[in-house]
């Protein structure tokens, strides 16, 4: 649809764009990114005819940039600027029918009943029909931004050219512009070029996106190719780190901040407990994965919560229940690890170790009433289903990789089936040997901070440190379980 090659532009001598080449195909959403000085503005305004060359060619659909009139290339491409500003004191209603002008005819140039239709139809897309008698100067920067997309969308273009469309609009209207762009997209097979800063909008809503810098082509592809921790950090001079979008396949970026001068040890971490609860508190959040009933998932937080409830608990929202239990009791949701346990609390065992690179302090509460074998687990009926015993705590003071993290947590599980082996705990219903409890929970705490761990499997040094206090800790609590109930 649009191709350029090998070309060069400008300012009063000065080369901005360095022999750039690129294709855009027909039908997608097509994003340049890059940061300030690297040429965006410029290459979008040789695109659209209206900033020279000094060397290369442009072509749209084929036909050479300079072999098009203006009306003819008004009818192809429309462009939404970066400033939306208006000198002309133009209602609403106006400035959108000024994309109709290229399709007047006659020689009064009057609208016909289809010019009409095509307008109210892209003032209502665009939300603009309710202030459509409206000077134009009157509206907030976000307003007037999307009549003058209303204004292109007007223009039935075959090619949208737009720069920052989302700059000065809230969130919303962010997202219900790049929404109404894909939806255009699909039903009229409308290109779309556009200068994004938020990268994030670009990796969400991008076919294809073109990263600039200097002057030139970074890269181009698809945004999970473009969307590269390493390369972004290149080329933006600033520490970012890449996340998966938790809906779509979509990556994420974030930008990373120095970190502050307090220090982070879990030797800060406090433990209160009673009867009813465990609780771990830490004066700054940390990093967590886990399978809680409260904050399960990647999350940060700062209060660790394990709850002792009877062992026929039994509640249809038992996740509600929990948020309000907590809220209760003066914790906060958003920065709670939550567990609930039916062994008692007063059995937990708790071991730390101190090792040269990392520190850890693990906790588990562990009864064996409850045992399940998981490779039998499949001929239990519902009705043998209760609450379980195992909940384990991990706390290490260390930088850990996302894939360090869940590594952690299959070390941990399979710490915790050799300590239950150990102690020839059954599951009483299939009589074989028991891998855990019915709902276990594990969670995995990190201070990030410290030394940086890339693996946390069975054979490194954080793997095996969290495999022996893992195996230690549940140990404990099966002995201070059995000794209690030999007591009873």
């Amino acid at each position: 649809m649009i191709s350029a090659v090998k070309v060069n532009a400008g300012y009063e001598g000065k080369k901005v764009l360095n022999d750039i080449s690129l294709s855009i195909s027909k039908g997608k959403m097509t994003g340049i990114i890059g940061p300030n000085g690297s040429g965006k503005t410029t290459l979008m305004k040789v695109l659209n005819g209206t900033h020279p060359m000094n060397g290369g060619e442009v072509l749209i659909k084929g036909k050479r940039l300079q072999d098009y009139s203006a009306k003819e290339l008004a009818r192809v491409i429309a462009v939404l600027p970066q400033h939306a500003e208006s000198s002309f004191d133009f209602t609403v209603r106006e400035v959108v029918e000024l994309g109709r002008y290229p399709f007047y005819k006659g020689l009064l140039k009057a609208a016909s009943a289809y010019d009409e239709q095509v307008v109210n139809e892209a003032m209502e897309l665009t939300g603009v029909q309710g202030f459509a008698h409206k000077n134009i100067n009157q509206l907030s920067g976000g307003e007037q931004q999307r009549v003058m997309l209303a204004k292109a969308l007007a223009q039935e273009p075959e090619i949208l050219l737009l720069d920052e469309p989302t700059n000065h609009l809230d969130l919303s209207y962010q997202m219900k512009l790049m929404d109404l762009l894909k939806k255009w997209i699909f039903s009229k097979e409308l290109t779309v070029v556009a200068i994004l800063h938020d990268l994030n909008i670009a990796s969400l809503y991008c076919d294809e996106i073109i990263l600039l810098d200097e002057g030139s082509v970074k890269a181009d592809g698809q945004p999970r190719a473009i969307m590269n921790q390493d390369l972004l950090q290149d080329v933006y001079d600033t520490n970012l780190t890449r996340q998966e979008h938790p809906s779509t396949p979509s990556p994420l970026i974030a930008p990373v901040p120095e970190m502050d001068a307090q220090e982070k040890t879990i030797q800060s971490i406090e433990l209160t407990a009673s009867k009813e609860l465990m609780v771990f508190s830490s004066p700054f959040p940390l990093k967590t994965l886990s399978s809680a009933l409260i904050g399960g998932g990647f999350q940060w937080a700062s209060t660790f919560v394990n709850r002792h409830v009877d062992k026929n608990y039994y509640i249809d929202d038992a996740h509600n229940e929990y948020k309000d239990y907590l809220q209760q009791r003066q914790f906060d949701p958003h920065d709670t690890i939550g567990m609930m346990t039916a062994a008692r609390l007063e059995d937990a065992g708790v071991v730390s170790i101190q090792e040269k690179d990392f520190s850890l302090l693990i906790a588990a509460t562990a009864g064996t009433g409850n045992a399940v074998d998981a490779a039998q687990s499949w001929i239990r009926k519902e009705e043998d289903v209760t609450i379980g015993t195992i909940n384990i705590w991990i706390f290490i003071e260390s930088k850990l990789t996302d894939e360090a993290f869940v590594q952690a947590m299959m070390t941990a599980t399979e710490a915790k089936s050799s300590a239950l082996r150990e102690h020839e705990v059954l599951d009483p219903v299939t009589k074989t040997m028991a891998t855990g409890t019915s709902t276990d929970s594990l969670c995995i705490a990190s201070t990030q901070s410290g030394t940086h761990t890339m693996y946390a499997g069975t054979i490194t040094l954080l793997g095996k440190a969290i495999g022996k206090g893992v195996y230690e800790a549940i140990g404990q609590a099966i002995e201070n379980y059995r000794k209690r109930m030999a007591l009873c």
